[in-house]
């Protein structure tokens, strides 16, 4: 089995490194913070001080980080991965962010003579956790090809978008649609009780006929009709409003660079701005339906 260096190890990479352990990997990972690091210790990972000696006999490495800025410092620069590298493992960057920063630093990778590719994953922590992640991957298809067996501990679906960017393309893509169904959705279950409508036959109605989406199918956000689903929970999150306001903006931003209109995009982006200004940035997303009652 291979040798996988991975840096980021916080609510999604940690259950990401303990997949690939159960799959027969070794694993030498890193993070910022101390407590992260002696949590991946304790599940099985050799655990390094500084994120460069992840690279010490990697087949791969992977980064799950939490933006453009951090994944340049990791990669770019006299300390960074691509300077520091020796061998030629390949680069896997798991983190959502913008398509110019995964296009900069696929750029910068192929210059030093690497491979990269640019893999956002779906499926939120429960998706990290069970292996069932969906990974839209941009690179060349040589890239894919060794980069895709150390993907597939992580996920039920790896999909080769394109070229160097389209993964996070994609990513941004997929989650303007689920931020504005997820709106829809809740405004529909809202107008629905206004309207003296049972939470149950609504949602049999909708799951069953031309409103039917994921938003309703798999993550319904009233208490009842999705066992699954965080409104059981008390919104504990899946997916955090904060997480699904940083995406929403990378889609506007991209929107902005291709010319794209966008407004459904822009408008779901305002209303999830105001929701996490209230305070409610940690609540899982579909919380909103909370914000929609006016609570």
């Amino acid at each position: 089995m291979a040798m996988i260096g991975f840096i980021g190890l916080g609510n999604m990479g940690r259950p990401m490194v303990r997949n690939l352990l159960k799959a027969g990997h070794s694993v030498r990972a890193h993070d910022v913070v101390a407590a992260s690091r002696e949590a991946a210790a304790q599940d099985g990972a050799t655990v390094v001080g500084e994120g460069s000696a992840v690279l010490e006999g990697a087949d791969a490495v992977i980064t799950m980080l939490p933006a453009g800025e951090h994944v340049r410092s990791v990669y770019l620069g006299a300390n960074g991965l691509l300077a520091k590298c020796k061998a030629k493992p390949i680069f896997i960057d798991c983190s959502t962010i913008d398509v110019g920063t995964a296009r900069d630093v696929a750029r910068a990778a192929a210059d030093a003579g690497l491979e990269m590719v640019d893999a956002p994953v779906s499926g939120g922590v429960g998706g990290a956790a069970a292996g069932t992640l969906t990974i839209m991957v941009g690179g060349t298809d040589q890239s894919f090809a060794r980069a895709r067996p150390y993907l597939e501990p992580l996920s039920r679906l790896a999909v080769h978008a394109g070229g160097s960017g389209n993964g996070q393309a994609a990513k941004a893509c997929n989650n303007m649609i689920l931020g504005i169904t997820m709106i829809g959705v809740c405004e529909a279950f809202v107008l629905g009780e206004k309207l003296g409508l049972d939470h149950a036959k609504l949602f049999e109605v909708t799951a069953n006929s031309s409103g039917q989406c994921w938003s309703i199918s798999n993550y319904c956000p009233v208490p009842g009709p999705v066992p699954t689903s965080p409104a059981n929970n008390d919104y504990k999150a899946g997916f955090t409003a904060a997480m699904m306001l940083k995406d929403l903006k990378l889609a506007q931003q991209a929107a902005m660079s291709a010319g794209a209109s966008t407004p459904l995009g822009a408008e779901a982006q305002s209303i999830y701005s105001l929701f996490n200004a209230a305070g409610n940035a940690d609540m899982d997303f579909s919380g909103i339906i909370n914000f929609l009652r006016g609570r």
